[in-house]
């Protein structure tokens, strides 16, 4: 495998007050991919990409981008990355088309009037090229943010919290947008609250609570590791106990009796293969049941888990 193009070691943020926003975190992240960093809110992702992108100074560890040290060299490695803040903080009274020419120009970049064109094309800013910022609304706007961030071709983008406050609508487009930068080439680090948009895009999931790192995965590796299923049984007629004939199973009587709660498995169909053994079991125990659901965890399911502190998930 070849060398990581963002690694960080040991990083740690401690604020003057005593906050330690970040906590000893290591994460190393491959090319290409799209890696989503999830966490609750003050968990430490904001903090982690602002040290990355030099707007925050670490209290302690390594950041090592492209090769770089971005504690001795961070001009040329910071020329590769790109960054979508969480926060609408744009000239409001400037053009869309000048905002983001003069963002590139930033970065040392000489103008490119073609380049530009095709960034606000793809996000359908042209036709708004000469409009105020503070005309657009605010999906516009949140595209603008990304104009500006792919001004200078970044081989790393940032986006953090990208589809806050759009409507599905335009969250969708962004994630087919997204999709596109992936297959030009662009490794992309995504924070959200969406957590659907981690399990509909992400290669990796990492999670993050109180500065600390609980996980770095695969995605479909840790659904298939924590994921579980579960199945409501409405039964015939309320049971007072379970009875010992299903007493292996990893059931429990709810709803004053009337439900059999299952979970169990293990994200990879094991479970829905352990319901369909219950069923026949409540059968060859004369126990009649009319009804029955079945669903698998999700991404949300397993990082509620997570950052609740729950084992075994």
């Amino acid at each position: 495998m070849s060398d990581p193009i963002l690694d960080i070691s040991g990083l740690t943020k401690v604020y003057s007050g005593g906050l330690k926003a970040l906590d000893d975190v290591d994460l190393a992240i491959r090319q290409g991919e799209i890696f989503a960093l999830l966490g609750p809110n003050g968990a430490g992702k904001t903090t982690l990409i602002g040290a990355v992108c030099g707007l925050v100074r670490p209290s302690a560890g390594r950041i090592c981008a492209f090769g770089h040290d971005m504690a001795t060299d961070w001009r040329r490695a910071r020329a590769r990355i790109g960054l979508v803040p969480q926060e609408l903080a744009t000239d409001m009274f400037e053009t869309v088309i000048r905002a983001v020419s003069y963002s590139r120009g930033l970065f040392g970049y000489p103008p490119d009037k073609a380049l530009i064109e095709e960034v606000l094309r793809s996000l359908s800013l042209w036709d708004k090229r000469d409009a105020k910022i503070m005309e657009l609304s605010g999906g516009m706007k949140r595209r603008v943010l990304i104009a500006k961030a792919l001004s200078h071709e970044p081989d790393l983008l940032f986006l953090d919290e990208p589809t806050a406050g759009v409507d599905v609508e335009l969250r969708r487009d962004m994630w087919a947008l997204i999709e596109q930068m992936r297959q030009r080439g662009t490794t992309i680090i995504l924070t959200t609250h969406y957590i659907e948009e981690a399990e509909e895009m992400a290669d990796r999931v990492g999670v993050i609570r109180n500065g600390r790192i609980l996980m770095v995965d695969d995605k479909a590796a840790m659904m298939a590791r924590l994921g579980r299923t579960e199945a409501r049984i409405t039964l015939a007629q309320p049971l007072d106990v379970i009875p010992s004939g299903l007493s292996d199973f990893p059931i429990e009587l709810v709803e004053d009796g009337r439900e059999l709660a299952y979970r169990g498995g293990d994200g990879t169909g094991k479970g829905r293969a352990e319901v369909a053994e219950l069923t026949k079991a409540l059968i060859a125990a004369g126990i009649d049941y009319v009804g029955i659901d079945v669903r698998e965890s999700s991404l949300e399911d397993i990082f509620v888990g997570l950052v609740a502190g729950q084992e075994g998930i």
